[in-house]
């Protein structure tokens, strides 16, 4: 049995004691910097204010994205688990609100760097966290890597985060691609859920979507969700540049609100979209976009 189907197997299924099975979402993109660890850390808030417990590991092994966002220094990491014996209860460094969070550190380059005995120790640390959350999020890191496609292949949700620039939606693909041609991947098995970053519009939102699904559906025979978009936002790049949470920083800024409805939109399976104040740089895309 290989290592994805192996995690596959302890994600979807309860424990022996019966223990509610957490829900475990798996945030991924096709490129980095387009925003994958703020949807993570804004998700888990937002999260928390709907009474949620949640615990994130973050598997983009060496970046550190998710302790320097919540400014924590974790005494313990992934690899102090793994090659030091320490329990997972032992590695969850706690953030804001309460959010539990497992670093990756810098000793883990890749499942496929781990031999059997140590995927086994993961994969039961993996089902311990149902005890602990309600729900799992795994921030991997980007791009098309064997280590990437393993989380995303084992997680029967993945919110997948892309932008409107052209060479963020061909990443996106190539993602989608080698995740639909993997002989791993189960068909309806995993729910993929496409996140617009950075637009300036609703309808530059629902674009970047239209353009991804059309070419999955007609080349991939596969289909994506369309969960939402998170608007291009001053409160949001100031909060990145002071490694601040915009959900906590300024929770009445667009972006802010656009991660609630986000969160909304995955709690209730429905698909409102966040309003957006239209600003000058929203009426020139609009224009721009009926002239396309």
């Amino acid at each position: 049995m290989d290592q994805a189907q192996q995690l596959r197997n302890i994600i979807k299924a309860k424990d022996q004691r019966q223990v509610k099975a957490a829900r475990v979402i798996t945030i991924t993109s096709g490129k980095g910097g387009v925003g994958k660890s703020n949807l993570a850390v804004n998700l888990a808030i937002q999260l928390r204010k709907q009474g949620k417990r949640v615990i994130i590991l973050d598997a983009d092994f060496g970046l550190a994205n998710i302790e320097v966002m919540f400014g924590v220094i974790p005494k313990f990491n992934l690899s102090s688990m793994i090659y030091q014996g320490k329990s997972i209860r032992e590695v969850i460094s706690p953030g804001p609100m309460d959010i539990g969070f497992v670093s990756g550190g810098n000793g883990v380059l890749g499942l496929n760097n781990l031999n059997r005995d140590q995927i086994m120790l993961l994969v039961k640390s993996i089902s311990e966290l149902n005890e602990l959350a309600d729900v799992i999020i795994i921030d991997t890191g980007a791009g098309v890597s064997d280590q990437v496609l393993e989380f995303v292949l084992a997680s029967p949700e993945v919110l997948l985060v892309t932008t409107p620039e052209p060479s963020s939606l061909t990443d996106s693909y190539s993602l989608l691609k080698a995740l639909y041609r993997n002989p791993n991947f189960i068909e309806g098995g995993t729910t993929i859920h496409v996140v617009a970053n950075r637009v300036h519009s609703i309808e530059d939102g629902q674009m970047v979507y239209e353009k991804l699904k059309l070419v999955v559906e007609q080349f991939l025979n596969g289909n994506i969700n369309y969960l939402g978009m998170i608007p291009q936002d001053a409160a949001l790049e100031r909060a990145v540049r002071q490694q601040k949470i915009v959900s906590l920083n300024e929770p009445n800024s667009d972006s802010a609100k656009a991660f609630e409805v986000l969160t909304t939109n995955l709690l209730e399976g429905t698909h409102h979209l966040a309003p957006m104040r239209r600003g000058i740089a929203q009426i020139f895309s609009q224009l721009l976009n009926q002239r396309r």
